[in-house]
């Protein structure tokens, strides 16, 4: 999707009060006047709020689809690699994507809006067999076993990296860690959850049961 920096804008702005406001609690004049911009621009480039909420969704979409076939492309990484590759990325995702990712959590969970759960389900489907091209790609190299159960795979890195991004708080507060700068705080979580899923990943995808 071939988007120019005023659309851009437009679909960022969106995203923040998606996220803050909810879907239905904002207006196209509410985007309108946080981007700047005048409300006929919105109708110009994207016809309706549903159908600006589409574009947000295909153009958060549209990264991950390019990260992942630019992965499965990759004649120097071994399909390890690129499987650790992949966990980083969706790590960096959610931290650097959390509007999006409230938004998305939404729409699955209870929208009534059939175009949205199709596009959803549409970039799902198509990222998760690029996942599964990667995996094969290691199962004939020989560096995986045979029998892996991916959208369960899949589930358990994104489930849980949500759950870890959304409960911050709680992980401060249990491990005394109040006083920490946010800063310092993210990057150690994020080197956690890096080292925990790569070693969960590596011991699911070379275990033979």
């Amino acid at each position: 999707m071939e988007l120019n920096s005023k659309q851009v804008t437009i679909i960022e702005t969106a995203e923040k009060l998606f996220a803050d406001r909810g879907y239905d609690g904002t207006s196209v004049r509410n985007i309108a006047e946080e981007a700047g911009i005048n409300v006929a621009m919105i109708s110009y480039y994207f016809g309706s709020k549903e159908k600006l909420l589409e574009a947000l969704f295909s153009y958060r979409a549209e990264g991950t689809t390019q990260k992942l076939v630019s992965m499965l492309a990759n004649k120097v990484l071994n399909p390890l690699e690129k499987v650790n590759m992949m966990i980083e990325y969706y790590i960096d995702k959610f931290y650097n994507q959390t509007s999006f990712h409230k938004i998305m959590s939404r729409e699955q969970v209870a929208s009534r809006r059939s175009a949205i759960a199709g596009l959803i389900q549409g970039f799902k489907k198509r990222n998760q067999q690029l996942i599964k091209e990667i995996i094969q790609e290691g199962q004939k190299a020989g560096y995986f076993t045979k029998n892996i159960d991916i959208p369960i795979l899949m589930s358990t890195l994104i489930g849980s990296i949500s759950h870890a991004v959304t409960t911050q708080h709680f992980y401060r507060e249990i491990n005394n860690l109040q006083d920490m700068p946010e800063d310092q705080f993210q990057k150690m979580m994020k080197k956690k959850l890096n080292a925990h899923f790569k070693f969960i990943f590596k011991a699911i995808l070379t275990h033979e049961v």
